[in-house]
């Protein structure tokens, strides 16, 4: 099952689980991280774009907590879900994306 969860419950949600460092996996495009970046606290930044993922699967480990985010929720949610399909079990998906993000955790965070 992929989790939906808002900016604001991310700290929960990868609170759930303490024993691995959860991950946040950005899966944006490089422009889009130069625009607009989270400040990891709590958890491992993983930046890979979303075509990338299958290719670079292998860098992220299925016993940790993954969140994904991009920047409305659509992409992410792509990437939640082959990451489910291909054996990860603990996976959400950050609704909003990095625009909810700016809008409803840190407003530092450019809107674009």
């Amino acid at each position: 099952m992929i989790d939906q969860i808002r900016p604001t419950e991310l700290a929960d949600w990868l609170a759930r689980n303490p024993g691995a460092k959860p991950v946040l996996l950005d899966v944006r495009e490089p422009w889009e991280l130069q625009t607009a970046s989270v400040t990891p606290s709590g958890f491992t930044l993983v930046a890979i774009p979303m075509n990338e993922v299958p290719a670079r699967l292998g860098e992220l480990d299925p016993a940790q907590r993954i969140a994904c985010l991009c920047h409305h929720g659509a992409r992410s949610q792509r990437v939640a879900a082959f990451l489910v399909q291909n054996g990860f079990d603990e996976v959400a998906n950050i609704a909003g994306g990095i625009d909810a993000w700016s809008a409803q955790q840190d407003p530092a965070v450019p809107r674009y």
